[in-house]
Order: C-alpha cells, then structure tokens, then sequence
C-alpha cells in the first residue's frame, strides 16, 4: 500500500477502538466524509492533513442533546495529537489537522481558515444531507425518542418549528439550509443536489399524510 492508504487503515484502527458510536457517527460516517472529501478537494489540498482530519474529527464523540455538543470537535482535536504524532506527522501537519477537526463543528462556530477546514466542514454537513441524511436524521430522532412529525401541523404552519420534538423540523431549521453554508464550490454543488432529493422524499411524505407541503419548504 501507498503511504496514504497505510494511514488510513492506521487511523480506521484507531477510531474503530476509541471512539464511541451512535447510529450517525459510526466508521460508516468517518468513510462516506473521506469520499465526500476526496470528490470537492482541490490541487491545494493537503491530503495526509485531510485524511487524518476526516478520520479523527469525532474522536470525541458526544450526544446531540450533551450539554456540552459544542466542545466535542475541540476535544477531539486536542486527543489527535498523540496519535498523529505516532503516525510521524510534523509539527505544521498536526497543527493543521487540528485546526479542521476543530472548524468542522455546526455547533463550535469556529471560521474555517485552511482548504483542509473548508473540505471537512463541507464533506461531513454533506453526510447529513441525500439519502443518508434521511436515514440519518431518523436513526437519531429515535434514538433520542423524537417523533417523526407532528401528527397535528406536520410541516409547522402554525407554530414554531422544534427539531428537540420532531424529527421533520429539523430539516427547515438546518439541513435545508446547508447549501448557503457550504464554503467550497463543489461543496455547494453537491448539497443543492442532495437537498433535491430531500425535497423529493418530502413530496412523497406530503401524500402519504394527507398534509401538502407548504411552498415555503420548497423555495431553498
């Protein structure tokens, strides 16, 4: 194997002993954010820097309702040092991983300030979108006993959204508007895209209910 594909399987051992999963933060998820990586990177990209970051950057891994959810990026990329020291990065490389594991964060609201952040940031909000964002957006209401919708205004006509209740609001409150927050152009494409397919799902979910869709969930 090459030196990039030694580090992966390096840094997949590692995440698979150390860190702790739920049905959206899995092996799985670190994967599909290294392929969602690797298609928007670009010639400026550092690819060892970026590799590390996709792979460690839920090394902590807290739950959505953890008081504390806003640190866990920083706690993970505090406890990448070790390890990437293992793996015979510099001092700059290490640095560099830390500062995109950091950013990635929804909920730290750190600027991405290095190709390598932006490439994160972007590939892991696109795990949250398509196909696997829907999945992913139920396996953890369930997870966290949230209902699907609610049965009496689905689509929140006449009353405020609340993505802690229903599963649904959490697709007008954020992941349909990731695509204005990607910060690569690929990023960008690839989230109008998958948020189409939502949109989709969400058509199908209207007849299904008996409830139409309000225009204001489609003009995204």
């Amino acid at each position: 194997m090459d030196g990039l594909a030694d580090h992966r399987a390096a840094l997949r051992a590692v995440v698979t002993q150390r860190m702790l999963t739920d049905p959206a933060h899995d092996l799985a998820h670190l994967d599909r954010v290294w392929m969602n990586a690797q298609a928007i990177a670009d010639q400026r990209t550092n690819q060892r820097v970026l590799l590390a970051a996709c792979y460690l950057h839920d090394l902590v891994n807290l739950a959505k309702d953890d008081p504390n959810r806003h640190l866990a990026s920083q706690r993970s990329a505090s406890e990448s040092e070790p390890i990437l020291a293992e793996l015979d990065f510099t001092a700059s490389e290490i640095c560099a991983t830390q500062h995109a594991i950091a950013a990635h964060s929804y909920s730290a609201n750190i600027p991405p300030e290095s190709p390598e952040a932006c490439i994160l940031r972007d590939a892991d909000r696109l795990d949250a979108l398509g196909a696997i964002g829907i999945a992913r957006t139920f396996a953890v209401s369930g997870a966290l006993g949230r209902a699907l919708y609610d049965i009496a205004d689905p689509f929140a006509e006449d009353r405020d959204l609340d993505d802690q209740r229903f599963a649904i609001d959490h697709w007008k409150t954020k992941l349909l508007n990731l695509p204005d927050e990607m910060v690569t152009d690929g990023g960008r494409d690839l989230a109008h895209k998958r948020v189409t397919q939502m949109l989709g799902f969400l058509e199908i979910l209207s007849e299904e209910i008996g409830h139409p869709i309000p225009i204001n969930w489609k003009s995204v």
